[in-house]
């Protein structure tokens, strides 16, 4: 049992490590590449199973083919914002537009709650970026850190995913095998809420984008940035209860663009659907480590009020990992 404490000891300080020295890219990444790896491994033949040698070559070859794909994958998620179709600062400054010109198509009543200036905002907004100008200079900096940090992540995954597929030697010690457990607890504790949370987000992305790209066209209604909000609808989906309320703001928004009937239109498809999401929510991610929508909110809430943006993402897995650990004990 002692052992088990300084194991958890251990793990809450790793994990608070990582978040307070902004780790967190350099630990999912190597999750995922520790998952993929382990998942296609268990697929290969038998033949390759039966032989150790055979078996670890495999399982390295899968290694370095996962880790190319996935580093192809963000350099393209990477490129495809940068781009005219997906650029975020263009679809910010058209949802600036589309707001200050939106007074005119609104009912009286309606229109009495926006302001009818954004010269104000605009200043306001031009005064932050001058006095944080130093701040955002640092943001390319971060922003290549955090590449090699997800780099050397997943490196360190297909290392796990080779030392798991290696023969078994002798037992561990008993601090070593807890601190093993806690690992896979974690580890575990990702796969179910990550990929519940794509199979998810994959489905609402599908929805709307046959809500965008087809239904609106057929009524001729022709949504700006069509592609670029289906693409954040998917991106900002993998980011539990929050990404919802950004895509679909951003959605209703730009529907204002056409007139207040298309966005009262899109608002009511959302709402359709985010009930839908609820029991995907209930049956995928719900069933999986027994928490519902208000317990993942306040876990973020917390992490997001400790850590900022870092602990918002971290914190379905955490809390995930967490339950799991209590539940092993009988205590919830």
């Amino acid at each position: 049992m002692r052992f088990d404490i300084a194991a958890w000891g251990l793990t809450g300080l790793g994990l608070f490590v990582i978040l307070q020295f902004h780790l967190l890219p350099a630990l999912l990444a190597g999750l995922l590449v520790f998952h993929l790896v382990h998942q296609l491994a268990a697929r290969l033949p038998g033949r390759l199973a039966a032989s150790p040698r055979a078996r670890l070559m495999a399982v390295g070859l899968l290694a370095v083919i996962v880790i190319g794909a996935v580093a192809g994958g963000i350099a393209g998620i990477v490129a495809f914002f940068h781009s005219d179709a997906g650029s975020l600062s263009v679809l910010l400054a058209r949802m600036a537009d589309i707001l200050e010109g939106v007074r005119s198509k609104l009912p009286a009543w309606l229109a009495a709650y926006i302001p009818a200036e954004f010269s104000d905002v605009r200043q306001a907004i031009t005064n932050w970026l001058r006095e944080h100008a130093a701040e955002l200079q640092k943001v390319g900096k971060e922003a290549v850190l955090a590449s090699v940090h997800v780099l050397i992540g997943m490196v360190i995954g297909a290392m796990l995913a080779l030392q798991e597929a290696r023969p078994e030697s002798e037992p561990l010690a008993p601090l070593a095998a807890s601190l093993q457990e806690r690992a896979r607890r974690l580890a575990e504790a990702f796969r179910r809420i990550v990929f519940a949370q794509v199979k998810i987000s994959a489905v609402n992305t599908v929805f709307t984008a046959l809500y965008l790209l087809v239904v609106l066209p057929l009524f001729g209604v022709h949504v700006p940035l069509a592609k670029s909000l289906v693409a954040i609808t998917f991106f900002a989906g993998l980011l539990p209860v929050l990404g919802n309320l950004i895509s679909n703001s951003a959605i209703v928004i730009v529907s204002l663009s056409h007139s207040p009937e298309a966005a009262m239109a899109s608002l009511a498809f959302l709402v359709i659907i985010h009930k839908l999401e609820y029991f995907l929510n209930a049956r995928i991610v719900g069933s999986g480590i027994g928490a519902r929508a208000w317990e993942l909110l306040i876990a973020m809430l917390a992490m997001e009020a400790a850590f900022g943006v870092a602990g918002v993402v971290a914190a379905p897995i955490f809390y995930a990992y967490l339950k799991d650990e209590l539940r092993a004990r009988g205590a919830v």
